[in-house]
């Protein structure tokens, strides 16, 4: 099975931050336990990694961000609007908070459950090899001065201000990078690549739609890992979430070249009759049988103004536990 637990900074927020709701996750990787009397009272168990703070450099950022980004460079993050007095209360209450996910292969389908602990009482569990891969420790994206973070009291509309590469998932401990996925400077994935996933009879619409409807801009990291498995992330940016909920290729009748998808059955086993946490926006598909020699199974996660495809393919078929695993921490990056 799966379990993971995010964690804020060690740093403890200042006495006249105002609490606000925090954003629960799952990041199932892995990583070695740490000593102490929590450990010594669950055996064989390791603590998942962390979710590190990344450091700002606020007189650089406030430099980089004098001009208006998007008159500079088309594909820059969204302008941040102006802040309210409170930003830095806001700031300072704001945390990631610890959640696991455990993944336990029963019969044929997948047991889905899910715990939200206070930070310190769970180091993290792990149990013995389920298929699951290793992946770095998360962090949290640089944001520009006065932003606020995806879905707070005052950015209900989900925009992303992180550079949207940060927003990329890393790919697991022990996985080769894709060399046949055709990448541009910073990642950025030309339109004609990322089609290229998709039936040719698609194409046009495909173009139309990212013309009328506000796309700005396509990122996209791929990798394989030793068991032959591919994946590839994209991470498109519209204007507002609006306009992102018009990407109608995250559905069953997705034209995925050489593919015929239907809804995952596994995932919709995962969830039944299992607590589960916040999981707005995702939705996975596989290629069903026949498939010829290889399966394709795609994951789709809407986050305010981004959307995010995950494509997997496998000789024989996708694992059911990595593929899940991979989609939900895109989603936990999302936010």
């Amino acid at each position: 099975m799966i379990e993971q637990n995010t964690t804020e900074a060690a740093s403890a927020p200042p006495e006249d931050a105002v609490p606000q709701p925090v954003a629960t996750g799952t990041v199932p990787a892995q990583a070695a336990a740490p000593a102490g009397g929590i450990q010594d009272s669950v055996p064989e168990q390791q603590a998942a990694p962390a979710v590190a703070e990344a450091p700002v450099d606020g007189a650089a950022q406030a430099e980089a961000f004098a001009a208006d980004p998007l008159a500079a460079n088309p594909f820059a993050a969204p302008e941040v609007p102006a802040a309210p007095k409170d930003r830095r209360k806001l700031f300072a209450a704001l945390r990631w908070t610890a959640a696991v996910l455990v993944f336990a292969a029963v019969g044929t389908g997948v047991a889905y459950e899910v715990t939200q602990p206070v930070r310190t009482d769970i180091p993290g569990l792990s149990t013995k090899a389920d298929g699951r891969w290793a992946y770095p420790a998360l962090a949290k994206p640089t944001l520009p001065p006065g932003a606020a973070l995806p879905f707070a009291k005052d950015n209900k509309d989900g925009i992303h201000y992180a550079g949207l590469t940060q927003l990329l998932l890393p790919p697991p401990t022990g996985s080769t990078p894709d060399s046949t996925l055709k990448l541009e400077k910073d990642e950025v994935v030309a339109t004609d690549t990322f089609l290229a996933e998709y039936e040719p009879a698609a194409h046009g619409e495909m173009k139309a739609q990212f013309a009328n409807e506000g796309l700005r801009q396509i990122v996209g990291r791929g990798w394989t890992t030793p068991d032959g498995t591919r994946t590839r992330v994209y991470l498109l940016r519209y204007h507002s979430s609006g306009f992102a909920d018009t990407f109608k290729e995250c559905n069953v009748g997705m034209h995925l070249k050489g593919a015929n998808i239907a809804s995952d059955t596994s995932w919709a086993k995962a969830k039944t009759g299992q607590a589960a946490p916040s999981l707005t926006g995702v939705s996975l598909y596989a290629e069903t049988a026949p498939f010829g020699d290889e399966q394709a199974k795609v994951g789709c996660v809407r986050a305010g103004d981004v959307v995010a495809v995950v494509l997997q393919t496998r000789k024989g078929e996708v694992a059911t536990v990595p593929f899940h695993q991979t989609v939900i921490l895109q989603h936990q990056l999302l936010g």
